[in-house]
C-alpha cells in the first residue's frame, strides 16, 4: 500500500448546519463494489480515517457496511477516532421503502453504530429488482415516483430522527418539481440533497434551488465517475478530467485534473465525496480543501465547459412506458401530484 500521509482534520473546512451540528466539506465515498471486494473498500476507509478524514458516506446498497463497520469498530479500538468524531452518511434502498426503519436498524447494526449523521433516501423510486439491466432494458416491476408513496417514506424517515436513530434526513437524487412536493408536505424538511455534480454537470438550477430553500448540497461523482459500471456508459458521455481546461489548471498548479475537480466543487459550495482506495488519492482530495484554492478566473473558465452531461443516469429505474431514462428527470417537464 502506499505510504499514507496525515492531514490534521481540524485543518479541513467544515460546514455548520442548523443544528449545531458540523460536517466536512470533503468526503470519501463508498461505492465501488463493482470493481473492488468490500474488504478492500473498508479498509480504504480505516486508512483514510487515519490519514485525516472524518466523513464517510455510506450506503446499503454497496454491499460493504458490515465490513466497514469492522473497520470503524477496529479505529475506535485503537484509539484512532471517537464516534463523535466522525459523520457517517448512510441510505435507504429502493426495496426497503416499506420499512424504512428497519433498513436503517439494520445499517446501524452492520456499521456498530448507535446513531447516523444523516440517512438518506437513495432513490425516489419504489420497488427495484434488476440491478444488472442495461440502459435500454426494463424492469417489469419499476413504477414511477409516486408523491403519496414517498411522503410514506418521509414520514418513517422523521421518525428516525424522533427516536433519535438519526440525528438528520435527507434526499438523493431529487429533481426541483419532486422536491417542491416534499417541502410542501413534510414535517422535518430535508437537511441535504445529493446529487451528481462536477465539471460537466454543474446543475446550476437545480443547485440553487436547493441552496435557496436551506438544503446543503452533497455532490457525487465530483471528478465524473471513470470507473462506474459499464451499465452506467454511453457514447455520449464526456471525461471532465480530460477536459483541456481542467488539464491546463491541473499543470499550472502542478496537480492532477482529479484535484482541480475536487477543489472546483468545494469552492463551488458542494460538498464531493470522491471515491478511492489509493492512499495518494485519497490524501490529495482531502488535500484539495486545504491547500492553494483556485483563482477567480480559474473557477469562471471551468464555470464555463458544463455540458450538461449526466453519467448516473438511472435507467435501471424506468418503468414500462418510460420513454427514455430521461423521463426519471422530469426532463419533459412532468408535474408529479
Amino acid at each position: 500500500m502506499d505510504t499514507i500521509v496525515k492531514i490534521d482534520p481540524n485543518a479541513v473546512p467544515k460546514v455548520k448546519l442548523a443544528t449545531g451540528a458540523e460536517i466536512p466539506v470533503v468526503g470519501l465515498g463508498t461505492f465501488g463494489s463493482d470493481n473492488y471486494g468490500p474488504e478492500i473498500i473498508a479498509n480504504a476507509v480505516k486508512e483514510a480515517v487515519k490519514a485525516g478524514y472524518r466523513h464517510i458516506d455510506c450506503a446499503a446498497v454497496y454491499g460493504n457496511e458490515k465490513e466497514i463497520g469492522q473497520a470503524l469498530k477496529e479505529l475506535f479500538a485503537e484509539g484512532v477516532v471517537r464516534r463523535e468524531e466522525l459523520w457517517i452518511t448512510s441510505k435507504v434502498w429502493n426495496d426497503m421503502h416499506h420499512d424504512v426503519v428497519g433498513a436503517c436498524k439494520k445499517s446501524l447494526s452492520d456499521l456498530g453504530l448507535d446513531y447516523l449523521d444523516l440517512y438518506l433516501v437513495h432513490w425516489p423510486f419504489p420497488n427495484f429488482h434488476a440491478p444488472k439491466v442495461s440502459v435500454e432494458s426494463r424492469d417489469p416491476h419499476a413504477r414511477p415516483y409516486i408523491h403519496e408513496e414517498y411522503m410514506e417514506v418521509w414520514r418513517a424517515m422523521e421518525s428516525l430522527v424522533d427516536n433519535g436513530l438519526v440525528r438528520h434526513i435527507g434526499t438523493s437524487n431529487m429533481t426541483k418539481a419532486k422536491m417542491e412536493l416534499l417541502l410542501r408536505d413534510c414535517r422535518i424538511k430535508p437537511a441535504f440533497n445529493e446529487m451528481e455534480l462536477h465539471p460537466h454537470f454543474q446543475q446550476p438550477e437545480l443547485k440553487k434551488y436547493m441552496e435557496d430553500n436551506g438544503i446543503r448540497v452533497i455532490g457525487f461523482c465530483p471528478i465524473g465517475s471513470p470507473n462506474r459500471p459499464e451499465r452506467d456508459k454511453t457514447p455520449e458521455d464526456t471525461v471532465p478530467i480530460e477536459d483541456p481546461v481542467i488539464v491546463k489548471i491541473a499543470e499550472k498548479h502542478g496537480i492532477h485534473p482529479a484535484v482541480v475537480c475536487i477543489k472546483w466543487a468545494v469552492q463551488n459550495g458542494q460538498i464531493p465525496i470522491p471515491f478511492s482506495v489509493k492512499p495518494a488519492k485519497f490524501v490529495s482530495n482531502l488535500r484539495a480543501a486545504v491547500e492553494d484554492p483556485l483563482t477567480k478566473e480559474e473557477m469562471e473558465a471551468i464555470k464555463g465547459i458544463d455540458k450538461n452531461c449526466r453519467f448516473i443516469k438511472g435507467q435501471v429505474f424506468m418503468w414500462k412506458t418510460a420513454r427514455s431514462w430521461r423521463d426519471l428527470w422530469d426532463e419533459d417537464g412532468t408535474i408529479w401530484q
